[in-house]
């Protein structure tokens, strides 16, 4: 394929896209994406390291992983890698930190899907012991007596997504080190999730919160978080059952029962909200009457809808298949992506991107899978040294947002799904 200039890809600064030209034209060849060419379709993003390389060189010279880390292609290997390398270059011993400069702050320290996303990468490829190093501290230190979040704006998905890392955990590593210490606190976190869900009983089962911190304000019935809600205790329940030597204090069939309501409430609400006209692709993110898009950037909320509500829906995994696949169908359709990448407003934000990689997987939709990772490694990342910014434009690409690790992290999770 010849190189075409960026305008010929995207016509008005990609205002006007609606469908992935990247992916419109593998699908039109038949084949699966592949890395090397897209690494060549357009100039590769640039922008200042976020740490010095010879930090990061050392962190990768002592990882040691299980299994190895080969993929099949080099560059997607110290993707992983260099993820990896990040999060001791960007926590403060084990004091976690969401980026640098602004994101360096600490009222952005106890943002859950950093730990989440930490969590997830070091213990999928083994790196076991650290997994559990920096788990314990977050649940030690970020976990208030009632079973609240010490931070300023959690999602009530994040909860869930808590609960199911401590599962992760455990199947994973194992409970020496941390399980004892930390059932406390995930104890209160999911007695928390269960008092949300008695009190919503009282006015449609649905469980009212934020749906993220930059929309802490714009409380709701969201999707995505009733059904992460739901997921994270049904993960609870499973994990509690194992360890014989702990009682929650709830008992695990009203764990289950409470959970098992709340799927078929949010599952009949996404009905009721869902138009039956699948040519109809919007999809609102909560329960509540919101403006129909034309497109996912035309306003903040599909904006957001789109970069994380949705992926939050499919990596739940609660969704039916068909549910799910008119997800998908909908960001390919709808203006939700470029190259794979994320779409948000006039901008490419990938953090949440890993959500959508799992959905996705899970769904075996290998190829979309593929060019949303591909693009990632190629141009959500700065060529040279492989700083993932949280945001980034259009290519030539350059940094929109600072660097933040769960957008670092994408990689070294999502392709852990390649390795045998």
């Amino acid at each position: 394929m010849s190189k075409k200039s960026i305008e010929d890809w995207l016509g008005d600064e990609g205002k006007e896209i609606r469908e992935d030209p990247v992916r419109d034209h593998f699908l039109s060849r038949g084949s699966l994406p592949d890395l090397d060419e897209i690494l060549d379709m357009f100039p590769r993003t640039i922008g200042d390291a976020a740490f010095d390389s010879a930090v990061i060189a050392g962190n990768i010279e002592r990882l040691k992983t299980i299994p190895e880390v080969n993929t099949g292609h080099p560059f997607l290997d110290l993707s992983v890698k260099t993820g990896l390398a990040f999060i001791d270059a960007t926590f403060q011993g084990d004091h976690p930190k969401y980026g640098i400069r602004n994101y360096g702050k600490s009222i952005h320290d106890g943002f859950p899907p950093v730990i989440i996303a930490a969590v997830d990468a070091l213990s999928t490829w083994g790196v076991n012991a650290r997994a559990v190093q920096l788990f314990r501290y977050w649940l030690l230190n970020f976990v208030r007596d009632d079973g609240t979040i010490a931070y300023y704006g959690p999602s009530i998905s994040e909860y869930g997504q808590l609960l199911h890392t401590a599962a992760l955990l455990t199947e994973r590593a194992g409970v020496e080190g941390w399980w004892s210490d930390c059932f406390g606190a995930l104890d209160s976190m999911a007695d928390y999730l269960l008092r949300l869900r008695v009190e919503a009983e009282k006015d449609g089962g649905l469980i009212v919160g934020s749906p993220e911190a930059d929309e802490r304000e714009k409380t709701a019935r969201y999707f995505h978080n009733n059904l992460w809600a739901a997921k994270g205790l049904f993960r609870w329940a499973e994990v509690c059952e194992r360890q014989k030597d702990v009682s929650p204090s709830t008992s695990l069939n009203t764990i289950r029962s409470l959970a098992g309501s709340l799927v078929k409430d949010t599952l009949a609400a996404i009905n009721d909200t869902w138009s039956a006209d699948t040519a109809d692709w919007w999809l609102s993110p909560q329960v509540e009457p919101l403006q129909s898009p034309q497109h996912l950037t035309e306003t903040r909320e599909a904006s957001y809808t789109n970069y994380r509500y949705w992926p939050e829906l499919l990596s739940s995994g609660l969704l039916p298949e068909d549910m799910a696949n008119r997800i998908v169908s909908a960001r390919l359709k709808a203006g939700g992506q470029f190259c794979g990448m994320t779409r948000f407003s006039s901008r490419l934000d990938d953090w949440p991107l890993t959500d959508y990689l799992y959905g996705v997987w899970s769904l075996g939709r290998k190829a979309d899978f593929l060019l949303s990772l591909y693009g990632h490694v190629a141009y959500h990342q700065a060529e040279g040294h492989l700083t993932a910014y949280e945001q980034v434009t259009f290519p030539p690409g350059k940094e929109s947002a600072a660097y933040c690790l769960p957008c670092q992290l994408v990689a070294a999770r999502a392709a852990r799904l390649l390795v045998l």
